[in-house]
């Protein structure tokens, strides 16, 4: 018989919905009861949902949360289940001398037991400006909560306190650990799961004991959770690895920090990055439009990768028959751009509406006499307004349909084609379109499905239409020289002269690098969509757009 077995609860929690996480956090100890589990272990936060942002300034909600911990504890008890140890994370009251002016509350992992809190951790303090990165400064707490259970001995930490050598970590060692216990909110971005495995790995190899892992998964405003919890013996041998952008239980038996063995089915294989990305952008979508009871979204279908791509995210995520597209050809639209957004719809199975907007454009261009961009201008706000008004209508989200290279450059119609609620290609640049586009085609294929994307869509060349003969390219240079220069600005932060030093023409930077700077205030109010990336606009990048900086 093993010493204690582990239950590791994966978990989607909704922000503020405590009540109903809770009930989930019930259920799921019910389930590990079932499979014999003398222990389970939620990630960070996972009785409020994170990040709180704000709400951690609310005495309120930070007192009904610690309520709801305590409340479980009797529960567990009258269910005969008060034998069964729970981690959970949660936030806490600070005390009077801890507190600040930005925050009252402490980032807290607490352990019931046999109908009371054997423990709790603190983390000082529960940040509200979003979730931790490399790049921001955090205070954890002292002391090392550490407990017994059935002869192992098992310590707390939360989130970043894995990324430091001090602080709680450093005392694990002289603790003498059996096997740590991480409770974590840690958003997807794609090859941060190798970052996480190496933390985990070493630092279970230097303090010689276990490491469990647990993440949150589902999706939060413009933040994705993709689980993928793991378990690491002290030798740093993975054990098991939880399923990504899933809910998921797995039970783990323990009968010395390098003797643990897995019980249920599971996997240590890593997907591909085009799979990982796209179940991110789907999950992302999915938990906004369900967690903000939506029921359908409406789009426009121009025929082009973009919205391809936004219409397939759609109907993986919610259902084809949830997803509304709009054709709005003018005078300058083509006729395969017309049969292409056609044939995505049918290809796909998603609601399809032809709305002409020649005659709406008419009106406005001759009473105003309007020319040139303004007329271009004209065209992309009359869509959003069609887009909108069905919206409002039918109650649907709307989706806008901008990649990252196109908001990097402000290439976009502010209140055009930049109008909707909620945006899945935000963080993704066009480069990386088009490779997602290729992967969901063959991923069909490889299942005998029908491809979605339409061939045409992928291979032609990109344009607005809103002129005639308009193509990309006309104003931008090739997409492939464009993403590589904004990867060095943008995502790498490199100056205007490094990256000249890469090969790139001068005259061609300052081009580019001025248009970034200049669409800052477009960006600012772009529908928020899932951060896949380290440097996501209005996440991890957020400049003055009063700016003269130039250097």
């Amino acid at each position: 018989m093993p010493l204690v077995r582990l239950a590791l609860a994966q978990t989607n929690p909704t922000v503020g919905a405590i009540d109903g996480n809770m009930a989930n956090v019930l259920e799921i100890i019910e389930q590990a009861a079932q499979r014999g589990a003398d222990l389970v272990v939620f990630g960070e936060m996972a009785a409020t949902g994170y990040p709180i942002e704000d709400l951690a300034t609310r005495e309120s909600f930070i007192l009904d949360s610690e309520l709801a911990v305590r409340e479980l504890t009797q529960v567990l008890v009258k269910k005969n289940l008060g034998h069964i140890a729970v981690v959970i994370g949660h936030p806490s009251m600070a005390s009077a001398q801890d507190q600040t002016g930005w925050a009252i509350a402490h980032n807290s992992a607490t352990v019931l037991l046999d109908g009371k809190v054997l423990g709790k951790y603190n983390k000082h303090h529960l940040p509200n400006y979003s979730v931790f990165d490399e790049y921001r400064t955090f205070v954890s707490g002292d002391e090392l909560l550490t407990f017994e259970h059935k002869g192992v001995k098992f310590s707390t930490v939360i989130c970043e306190d894995i990324w430091q050598s001090g602080g709680p970590v450093s005392k694990l060692s002289q603790a003498k650990t059996d096997v740590v216990l991480i409770l974590n909110g840690s958003p997807f971005e794609i090859d941060k799961d190798d970052t996480r495995l190496k933390l985990v790995s070493d630092l279970a190899k230097r303090h010689n004991c276990a490491a469990a892992y647990v993440n949150l998964v589902g999706g939060q405003d413009d933040l994705v959770f993709d689980g993928d919890s793991i378990m690491v013996d002290s030798k740093a041998r993975m054990v098991a690895r939880l399923k990504q952008f899933k809910t998921d239980l797995v039970c783990i038996d323990i009968e010395a920090k390098d003797n643990i063995k897995v019980v249920d089915e599971h996997h240590l294989t890593k997907p591909n990055d085009s799979w990982q990305t796209w179940n991110a952008l789907v999950l992302g979508l999915r938990d906004y439009v369900q967690k903000n009871s939506f029921k359908s979204v409406v789009l426009g279908l121009s025929g082009g990768i973009d919205s391809a791509i936004v219409a397939t995210i759609a109907a993986d995520a919610i259902g084809a028959e949830n997803v509304y597209g709009v054709s709005m050809p003018s005078n300058f639209s083509s006729e395969h751009s017309k049969d292409d957004a056609e044939d995505l719809a049918s290809r796909r199975g998603i609601n399809y509406q032809v709305q002409p907007i020649t005659d709406l454009v008419s009106p406005f261009e001759d009473q105003l006499d309007l020319e040139g961009l303004s007329v271009e201008n004209l065209q992309a706000r009359v869509r959003g307004v069609i887009l909108m008004a069905l919206s409002n209508k039918f109650g649907h989200l709307t989706l806008t349909t901008g990649n990252k290279t196109e908001l990097a450059v402000g290439y976009s119609t502010i209140y055009g084609d930049t109008v909707g609620g909620y945006n899945p290609l935000k963080d993704v640049e066009k480069t990386l379109v088009w490779e997602l586009a290729r992967w969901r085609n063959e991923y069909a294929k490889s299942r005998g499905e029908v491809e979605p994307i339409p061939q045409n869509s992928i291979d032609k060349a990109p344009s607005a239409e809103l002129r005639p003969n308009q193509v990309d390219q006309d104003s931008l240079p090739p997409y492939d020289v464009l993403d590589a220069i904004l990867d060095a600005y943008v995502n790498r932060r490199k100056s205007s002269g490094e990256i000249v030093g890469y090969g790139f023409d001068a005259e061609l930077v300052n081009k580019v690098l001025t248009l970034v700077d200049k669409s800052e205030w477009k960006r600012r109010q772009s529908a928020i969509g899932p951060k896949i990336t380290g440097m996501a606009f209005g996440r991890d990048r957020r400049l003055p757009i009063t700016n003269k900086y130039k250097g």
